[in-house]
């Protein structure tokens, strides 16, 4: 892609007048962002952004009548948004509204130039609008911190009534969430993700080795139950 030499026009919404100032501070010292406004509700974004091309959208998601999560659903496809937050709990659902990063409140200038760069990156001005693409990583929340986890790095996944573990190739430490298994499932992409067992999710890209009805991976046998047998083997375009 060909780089992007105008600014990406952002808006700023939060209903914080504090957390909006820091962001819209943050915008102004980026060279490749404009700031387009400031608000403080859901409903002066949506009038903002009707108004005007706006780029991207730096979104609170708890704000009163209407929340971030609920705007973010009524934006076109050519404004993209970064949700920023003081709560984890709204990670997997912002994977659902096809969001480009999710920011842990009090950001740091580090953490937002990241994710404005990977919206740079992403912006593509001539060409027609497409769905946003699918993220390469996870965020989990872990021991009160929101960890980033690249899909790549998950081995597997095993289910542990309402925590789920993750199991890393980077690590030899499973990352513990609290989550449940079909939350989990609808967050990582299919078919590189698959359920093999009520228990189990595994990468198909770290299988090397089936033993009747087990997978081997990272030194342990992972059952494939009849209920999932014959996706798994179909998708790994083997007999089942």
């Amino acid at each position: 892609m060909e780089p992007h030499t105008t600014p990406l026009r952002c808006l700023v919404v939060d209903d914080e007048p504090l957390a909006a100032k820091l962001i819209s501070t943050y915008v102004d010292r980026t060279p490749f962002l404009e700031l387009a406004g400031e608000v403080h509700t859901a409903e002066e974004a949506l009038e903002t952004i009707q108004a005007g091309q706006i780029d991207l959208v730096f979104l609170d998601i708890r704000m009163p009548r209407l929340t971030g999560m609920q705007l973010a659903r009524l934006l076109p496809d050519t404004t993209r948004v970064v949700f920023t937050t003081a709560y984890a709990d709204h990670a997997v659902e912002g994977f659902r509204v096809h969001a480009l990063d999710y920011l842990l409140k009090p950001v740091s200038y580090e953490e937002f130039l990241e994710a404005a760069t990977r919206a740079l990156r992403d912006s593509r001005p001539t060409e027609p609008a497409t769905p946003a693409a699918t993220p390469d990583y996870l965020m989990v929340k872990s021991e009160y911190r929101l960890i980033r986890i690249p899909l790549a790095d998950i081995v597997y996944v095993e289910g542990l009534k309402d925590y789920v573990k993750i199991y890393l190739e980077s690590d030899t430490k499973p990352i513990l969430t609290l989550m449940s298994m079909k939350s989990l499932e609808e967050a990582m992409p299919a078919p590189r993700f698959v359920r093999v067992h009520r228990s189990f999710i595994v990468n198909l890209d770290k299988v090397r080795l089936i033993e009747r009805n087990s997978i081997i991976l990272s030194g342990r046998c992972i059952p494939v139950s009849d209920s999932y047998r014959r996706r798994f083997f179909a998708l790994l375009g083997g007999e089942a």
